[in-house]
């Protein structure tokens, strides 16, 4: 059977709600990662359109092979961060459109810098498609239109939960990442890096309330710069926030060396403990009745008309009725199948390789993101789209 879509990391948090859309949307999915666990009812439920296979994109011949023996013109990445580059360099030999959730900043780069190779293919590479990266990127591609210049740009996202229980958020290892690894920025047009907690400052959000947030590494740094450099912006930051019955427990995992990325050798095999972690913590059950809500947001400073103008744009994300054990990762998840979808029906059509805010039609988005109950503010206005 030719397959719509291959999903890597199919297995995963954000891979898992990918799927789901998708199949639910009627397309044939070929599902891959390196474990099954979370999507085992899912592939049952959907066996005519589903196929799953085990595959590890560290092995690149294997993963090439599922490409080709899935059909599928559009590989979806939703595996871990590490191996996006690998993952783009497979999908150049195999030929197929590619998008992932998002690198580290330098391997965004690299990613970028493959532009050529993937226009002479003619096909399509997108990093970065889920909340943020992904809907802050295309945020702001919106917003800028209506500045002449810009001098800085914040960007990032604060949640919270109506239970106060710790509950896995998005990724666990790329969270522990993030809160360990010293954070780049931009400050007067240079590059610098500070230790999270140095960074931290408390900030009010619309629908979350005060939360202390840090600066944290992320992909928009240096594609923000990229793509905005000729607006003469001098200043880049990303903040990540955590409600503090979470921040408490990533504070011990990362404590306990989770996020140490040496290997552990146990039983004679070699461990990596962030993605031991990951595994042991698809058993977790998410408490009766827990609901979440988050603020992805980008801020704006610059000029129009020689005068100061400051935008700021968020989306406010609620439980969505039927996909409550999803919490507010759908807006990682459904944004990514979103744009696989916008490339497979030609509304991406541009080849190369991209950062959303480059190609994602921004005003498509968000009408497909409200029909999910996102909601669109700019400067505290809510957006009729």
């Amino acid at each position: 059977m030719k397959h719509d879509f291959i999903i890597l990391g199919a297995d995963g948090m954000q891979g898992s709600i990918v799927a789901r859309y998708l199949l639910e949307k009627g397309y044939s999915v070929f599902c891959a990662d390196i474990a099954l666990s979370r999507i085992k009812n899912l592939l049952t439920l959907h066996k005519k359109r589903a196929t799953f296979k085990f595959v590890d994109v560290k092995d690149s011949g294997r993963l090439i092979g599922a490409i080709h023996e899935s059909g599928a013109e559009i590989v979806i990445n939703c595996a871990e961060g590490d191996w996006n580059l690998d993952v783009f360099k497979v999908c150049l030999a195999a030929q197929r459109h590619c998008i992932d959730l998002g690198s580290w900043f330098h391997m965004t780069r690299e990613q970028l810098r493959l532009n050529g190779a993937f226009k002479k293919i003619k096909r399509t590479a997108i990093t970065g498609c889920g909340s943020v990266p992904g809907i802050g990127n295309v945020m702001l591609a919106y917003a800028s239109k209506k500045f002449d210049s810009i001098r800085s740009i914040d960007v990032g996202f604060a949640w919270d939960s109506n239970i106060k229980k710790f509950v896995v958020p998005f990724s666990m290892e790329s969270i522990l990442e993030e809160y360990t690894n010293k954070a780049p920025y931009i400050q007067s047009g240079r590059l610098r890096r500070m230790r999270p907690r140095d960074s931290a400052r408390v900030r009010f959000f619309r629908a979350i309330g005060p939360q202390k947030i840090f600066l944290a590494e992320h992909a928009e740094i240096y594609s923000f710069f990229h793509y905005f450099k000729s607006y003469g912006v001098k200043n880049i930051r990303f903040y990540s926030g955590f409600p503090e019955h979470s921040e408490k427990v990533i504070d011990i995992l990362a404590k306990l060396t989770f996020a140490d990325p040496r290997l552990v050798i146990f039983d004679g095999k070699e461990i990596v403990p962030s993605k031991f972690l990951s595994q042991m913590l698809k058993r977790m059950k998410m408490p009766r009745g827990y609901k979440e809500w988050e603020n992805l947001w980008v801020e704006i400073n610059g000029r129009k008309n020689r005068r100061k103008k400051k935008i700021l744009m968020e989306y406010i994300i609620s439980p969505l009725k039927g996909w409550e054990n999803a919490g507010c990762n759908i807006d990682t998840g459904f944004p990514a199948a979103i744009i696989a979808e916008m490339i497979k029906y030609g509304d991406i059509s541009k080849r190369g390789s991209f950062a959303p805010e480059a190609v994602v039609p921004e005003k498509q988005l968000f009408r497909a993101l409200k029909k999910y109950k996102f909601v669109l503010y700019e400067n505290g206005k809510k957006m009729i789209i």
